[in-house]
């Protein structure tokens, strides 16, 4: 396809990695990619809303609940608890401080992220069409833009997602539009665009999942999305103060831990840990509460709205249950609605990014669908 719609969709999507903010409502004749530290890069990023889905949540089935009253079937209980939330190592990005004490109530957490097999249940039983199976609207693809970015053909305002495309050679990697491609007919049920399927990948996570499928799928399975203090908790697994869900030893080092990218992103992988893309769930040790990939394969949704000073409100007093904050504020992108994301992917790598830290705060729009985004679910009680 043409490269207007993807550059506009991938500067934008990668400009929550930026380490300066261009100055609101400044019109733009063109979008170009924008200059990122490597230290900082993001392996998992946003894309502009493409849609208004306030009338419309369900999709066109029914959205009827699958259970009164939702089993706790495949889920683990997370006991109640105190920890400190926020940043553990020098890895720690800004907005992972202060480091603040929380006390969250016991729940319920499924033990992995909810897979295709799962969601294509609940596609059949609802008639659900996700975000990267519909059209983008341009009416609303612009709210998320800046003033004056122009709009891209019709021709290419076509259903599609991000796809990770390995590149052959070493390149910079402040030019992520080397190994991304927007590609029309990308979804959940064709994971890597056009001639892909799920043929095998029953227990795989489902990818190509917007925070507003997240959404559809737990109402329908009367569950919901993990805030994002719950999330953090749940990954340490009763450990104190630890970098990764597994403890502090590096993810390279010892036994393979995660599906992670290892040996030269976005080039090659050693694959020492037995994947290339992603794995099936469950493939690795699970951590001390008995939850699967807690770090590497997909980046999981989280309810919250994301914040870059939302720790700072927070301050050093100790918050029960946090919610997060009241709005999204990503000063980086102030036009588009940002939720959390937490667990990194099989993309990340220590030297583009360390999403596998429980810790580690990654944002992205509501309508983002990526080939290594998911989520997992959880129930109060």
């Amino acid at each position: 396809m043409k490269t207007g719609l993807m550059l506009i969709l991938l500067a934008l999507t990668f400009s929550a990695c930026r380490e300066r903010t261009t100055s609101a409502g400044k019109a733009v004749t063109s979008v170009p990619l924008p200059a990122l530290s490597k230290k900082a890069l993001c392996c998992e990023q946003n894309i502009p809303k493409r849609f208004s889905f306030a009338s419309n949540v369900e999709g066109k089935g029914d959205g009827k609940v699958a259970n009164s009253a939702a089993t706790h079937t495949g889920m683990v209980w997370i006991p109640a608890g105190n920890y400190q939330m926020g940043g553990d190592n020098s890895e720690a990005q800004p907005d992972e401080f202060p480091k603040h004490r929380v006390s969250i109530n016991g729940f319920w957490m499924d033990t992995t992220e909810v897979t295709n097999e799962q969601f294509a249940r609940f596609v059949k039983a609802t008639g659900y069409v996700t975000t990267a199976e519909r059209k983008p609207d341009w009416n609303e693809l612009k709210k998320q833009l800046p003033p004056g970015t122009p709009k891209p053909a019709d021709s290419e305002l076509v259903p599609a997602s991000l796809v990770f495309v390995p590149s052959k050679t070493p390149v910079e990697l402040n030019d992520y539009s080397q190994w991304w491609a927007w590609k029309p007919g990308a979804s959940w049920r064709h994971p890597h665009g056009p001639g892909s399927d799920l043929k095998g990948k029953a227990r795989y996570p489902v990818v190509h999942i917007s925070w507003f499928d997240a959404q559809a799928y737990c109402k329908w399975a009367g569950k919901r999305l993990p805030t994002e203090a719950e999330w953090e908790w749940a990954a340490r697994g009763g450990l104190q103060n630890n970098i990764y869900p597994w403890g502090n030893e590096r993810v390279g080092q010892g036994k393979a831990k995660a599906n992670t990218w290892e040996g030269n992103f976005p080039y090659r992988n050693t694959q020492r840990d037995g994947f290339y893309y992603l794995a099936p769930v469950a493939s690795f040790n699970h951590n001390g509460y008995g939850l699967y990939d807690m770090a590497g394969n997909v980046w999981e949704w989280c309810s919250d709205y994301y914040a870059a000073d939302y720790y700072r409100q927070v301050g050093n007093s100790t918050v029960t249950n946090p919610q997060g904050p009241a709005r999204s504020n990503d000063p980086d992108e102030p036009y588009s609605v940002k939720r959390v994301v937490r667990g990194g992917s099989f993309l990340c790598n220590d030297s583009y990014c360390s999403g596998y830290r429980v810790a580690r705060r990654m944002k992205t729009s509501e309508d983002s669908g990526m080939e290594h985004l998911g989520f997992r679910c959880v129930i109060s009680k």
